[in-house]
């Protein structure tokens, strides 16, 4: 069953890969040199990302050493840098679920570290899943059950443009009320705003023993939204893991799921995490499949998995010299080598055909690859997890997928 919110229309026929809610009530305006535009659709993250594609993707040529060359010779080149390569990370893995499943066969035949662009939002989010547990929600269910939002300690609409339009609709009977933070001017129910200016934390800490044990707290505005809590008919809490402190997150989320487990017992509640850019959710849930473990996982044939969230983050692999090779992959936009890859450490990028690599010293392969949703059909979870929605091309430019690269560069290095 496709768990979809409603849309306003009904013949559109695309869904936009460019942010996890995958909102797929879009129509687009393609032009005859490869230009797209959404002329119906105000979402300011949708025509940026429209705007990095062109005439100019379909001459774009792979490189090796930043010289133009042929497909074949630029995935020989990428097949050497891998078979000499003993402990290379494949990072970025901007990519979709296809994408994903090829990049895992070919780090198996590698021996390579897996992370993501957004390896420690993920981290984060899976240390307190593991730990804690948590009390989901949907966006259907957010827009037809919630009469109540909470929005703790972040602005939604900054990078997530139409989340109100898509999770709550227009002339609904529901109250968002924020906590930890200003008001989200993008919403047009009725809000407040209550602790903007109080540590995220110490709110959590004293919420939680209200909530949970009972104790009286000395925050009356906290007391008071427990109560509207159990009065109302279903509670919605929305955080984004990427606004949290980055040394405790996964705390703020643990502690924040407390919360709801205990409204649990008496009237229901969901959380929903505003994560999964950029294919996050949908390769940690692939390789979750596929291995058993989440992101950060170092997989090869013949050995066993190791997962290690802090050992195997992808700064920490940089700044301490710790791989031999680096496979980048951004297919959602083009997004830079990371600043701590040492210069002379080989590297292969599967990129935005309108990635710009700068000279390095070490030996470079760039390939320009298919946008899931532009160039190419594909699959992405969203942002509840709960739909793996399809993705449709809007254009006919002949660039391969990263599933297709990543095969072959895993056929090349298959034992004969």
């Amino acid at each position: 069953m496709h768990d979809s919110p409603t849309t306003s229309n009904p013949q559109a026929a695309w869904t936009c890969p460019f942010c996890p809610l995958l909102c797929d009530d879009i129509t687009l305006a393609p032009s005859g040199d490869h230009r797209l535009a959404a002329p119906h659709t105000a979402c300011p993250r949708l025509a940026a990302s429209l705007a990095r594609f062109g005439p100019q993707d379909a001459s774009q040529k792979p490189a090796i050493d930043g010289q133009a060359t042929d497909l074949a010779s630029a995935l020989s080149r990428a097949v050497a840098i891998l078979s000499k390569a003993r402990r290379p990370l494949f990072g970025g893995l901007a990519t979709d679920v296809a994408g994903a499943r090829a990049l895992y066969e070919l780090a198996a035949h590698c021996g390579a570290i897996l992370d993501h662009l957004h390896g420690d939002t993920l981290a984060d989010s899976n240390r307190a899943l593991q730990d804690r547990g948590a009390f989901f929600t949907t966006l259907s269910e957010v827009r037809s059950r919630a009469d109540l939002v909470i929005v703790f300690a972040c602005e939604p609409s900054r990078r997530y443009p139409r989340f109100y339009e898509r999770a709550i609709g227009e002339g609904r009977n529901v109250s968002v009320v924020f906590v930890g933070c200003d008001i989200d001017k993008a919403s047009t129910a009725p809000t407040e705003s209550i602790l903007a200016e109080t540590d995220p934390f110490d709110t959590l800490a004293l919420w939680s023993a209200h909530v949970e044990g009972g104790r009286a707290i000395p925050i009356p505005e906290l007391v008071a939204l427990t109560e509207r809590i159990h009065s109302a008919q279903y509670t919605a809490f929305i955080y984004e893991p990427s606004t949290l402190s980055t040394q405790h997150a996964a705390l703020a989320i643990e502690a924040l799921q407390r919360i709801v487990k205990s409204i649990n017992r008496t009237t229901r509640a969901g959380a929903l995490a505003l994560t999964g850019d950029d294919g996050a959710a949908s390769v940690n849930q692939a390789i979750t499949w596929l291995s058993g473990f989440p992101l950060r996982t170092r997989v090869a044939y013949g050995l066993p998995l190791d997962h290690d969230a802090h050992r195997y983050r992808t700064e920490t692999l940089l700044s301490r010299g710790e791989i031999d090779a680096l496979l980048w992959v951004s297919s959602f936009a083009p997004e830079p080598l990371p600043a701590s890859l040492d210069d002379d450490v080989p590297a292969i990028v599967l990129g935005h055909p309108s990635t710009q690599l700068p000279a390095r010293t070490g030996p470079t392969v760039f390939i320009p690859v298919a946008t899931p949703g532009i160039d190419s059909g594909g699959h992405l979870f969203r942002v509840d997890t709960s739909v793996v929605a399809p993705l449709t091309a809007a254009r006919d430019v002949a660039l391969p997928t990263v599933a297709t690269v990543a095969s072959q560069l895993a056929q090349a290095r298959r034992p004969s």
